[in-house]
């Protein structure tokens, strides 16, 4: 993906199933169809760069279940967020969730989740990829920006500041799994008795969910009949296609859709939508 800077580089071993360079995103270009991206658990990403002492748009690595084994060509400070897993440096355990120096040439391994979806993983200096579109996100859609990471890829950092006085002892405390609703614009495709089947529902996700969409499958959604123009989607937009399913719509999501989007979930629940599994059971409640 690139070279050795002057301020070393990390190898990617191996990238696990999918693991994508993300900051916070691409925003400003929906006008030409372009997803806005970005780390799709905005505070665990946020959590792992102020760990490191980094800048709020440094790019991240963000991993999809799997993990990631990676190699720096020089000592680095790295910290490791979002979904459960073990972390080890030459096979030695590294805690998850602060800052650690790893030594040059030593085996960095972020283990597959234990629970959720994504890990995060930042490093001192933050990750020297040139920007495309004013991000260095990667976007699964159209794959705009880096490309995913391959094993091989040499990741250059930037120039380091002083580390941060360590924060207080950080507690991830398990969230209840329940996204909260406001009504969309097209709201009315719903009736009265389809709000009321909808608010309070459970729903299971879905495997095909992926950085585009949280997709759902549970009780059935009666609309209205007939289509709609293809009109803009908004990050946390709930869809609902001929299918009567949900549709949480997630940072690589489209910027236009065709059918109505009956609600949208509220910001502080979209971190949740990128730690649940597929299986994993969701609670919908309408506010």
């Amino acid at each position: 993906m690139t070279t050795d800077g002057p301020f070393g580089a990390v190898e990617v071993v191996d990238p696990g199933p999918l693991s994508t360079l993300q900051d916070r995103g691409r925003r400003g270009w929906a006008h030409l169809g372009v997803p806005r991206a970005g780390a799709l658990d905005r505070g665990a990403a946020a959590l792992a760069r102020r760990l490191v002492g980094g800048r709020p748009d440094d790019a991240v690595i963000e991993t999809t279940v799997g993990g990631v084994v990676l190699r720096p060509r020089r000592a680095v400070t790295l910290a490791v967020t979002g979904a459960t897993c073990a972390v080890r440096s030459d096979g030695r355990a590294v805690a998850h969730g602060a800052a650690t120096t790893v030594p040059a040439g030593a085996l960095v391994t972020v283990g597959p989740a234990v629970t959720g979806v994504r890990s995060y993983v930042a490093f001192a200096g933050g990750i020297a990829v040139a920007p495309v579109l004013g991000s260095r996100s990667t976007d699964t859609l159209a794959w705009v920006g880096p490309p995913r990471l391959t094993a091989g890829d040499l990741l250059a950092l930037g120039p380091t500041g002083p580390l941060p006085e360590p924060p207080p002892a950080v507690v991830v405390r398990p969230r209840e799994p329940v996204l909260r609703l406001r009504r969309g614009p097209r709201a009315d495709w719903l009736d009265r008795t389809g709000w009321s089947r909808l608010d309070g529902a459970s729903y299971a996700v879905a495997p095909d969910s992926d950085r585009i969409g949280l997709r759902l499958t549970g009780p059935r959604l009666e609309r209205r009949g007939g289509e709609i123009a293809s009109e803009g989607i908004v990050l946390g937009a709930v869809q609902l296609p001929p299918s009567g399913q949900p549709v949480v719509f997630l940072a690589d999501h489209p910027t236009t859709g065709g059918y109505p989007v009956v609600a949208v979930v509220e910001d502080d629940d979209l971190d949740l939508c990128a730690q649940l599994r597929p299986g994993d059971d969701v609670l919908l409640r309408l506010v």
